[in-house]
């Protein structure tokens, strides 16, 4: 099967069935662009169709799982916020229930920040690898926007109502340790032995009955499937009225001029 062309963004490995997938920016943080984000739309629907591989595994270099959306994206973007020039909803959709749908067993391996996006990335697959020197964050409000693309999914239903508002509602961090302590992601393992941990993990799921391990993540699934049908649209559709504020060009403003954001409610 042809799959796997045309990314920019992304690097394919196999270790016989294992694939790794390396989020690969070229910038160091891994910052989602309009690009990587068109990729990570289709990846995982290919990654379905994908006869070789039993086991997945999701990461970015050793410098960053991925630091979020880029802000000079956000201060380009056109009138209008959607499709040509910008971030498209759709693709926004796509990425949260391609990985959903996602029958194949993906771990996420996570260096350094998951930011945003990014944490929404790591929190959507089965389970969640973090070196001790990784951070997670939501911080969708600190840009003056919604946290519409995964988090009011995730973030509730790992660590509960009141622990995901507190962090959802002020984006501060959480560091990889903490994460793990109130359930966030399933472990946080030294910084030399993130590489090692990942991969005797996903050699046991490999060793594992396929249907079996499969099947039972697709009936695991059915209850987030069905939160997420029910959220996804509209805390899209409020993410995407907030990238019209005056309130979140300030924000952008004041991150690419490293100053502290001033909210008028606009």
């Amino acid at each position: 099967m042809n799959l796997f062309q045309d990314y920019q963004t992304m690097r394919f490995t196999r270790d016989q069935r294992i694939l790794t997938i390396t989020m690969d920016c070229g910038d160091g943080r891994n910052a989602v662009t309009i690009r990587s984000h068109e990729e990570l739309a289709r990846v995982f629907d290919e990654v379905q169709r994908d006869p070789d591989s039993d086991v997945v595994i999701l990461t970015g270099t050793q410098e960053a799982f991925s630091a979020g959306g880029d802000m000079a994206m956000f201060r380009d973007a056109p009138p209008g916020h959607d499709g040509p020039g910008f971030l498209s909803r759709v693709d926004a959709k796509r990425i949260i229930f391609s990985l959903i749908d996602l029958e194949k067993p993906i771990i996420a391996k996570v260096r350094g920040p998951a930011i945003g996006l990014g944490a929404s990335l790591a929190l959507l697959c089965d389970v969640i690898f973090a070196a001790e020197g990784a951070v997670i964050a939501d911080p969708h409000v600190r840009a003056g926007i919604v946290a519409g693309d995964g988090g009011a999914i995730m973030w509730p239903q790992l660590i509960g109502y009141a622990r995901a508002k507190e962090y959802l509602l002020t984006g501060d961090p959480l560091s990889a340790r903490d994460a793990a302590a109130i359930g966030l992601i399933n472990h946080c393992v030294a910084d030399d032995k993130l590489d090692e941990a990942v991969a005797a993990f996903a050699q046991k799921l490999a060793r594992g009955h396929q249907k079996a391990i499969r099947w039972t993540k697709v009936a695991t699934n059915i209850g987030l499937k069905q939160l997420a049908t029910a959220i996804t649209d509209t805390a899209l559709a409020y993410e995407w009225m907030t990238f019209e504020t005056a309130d979140h060009r300030e924000a952008v403003n004041a991150f690419l001029e490293k100053r502290r954001p001033q909210f008028k409610g606009n």
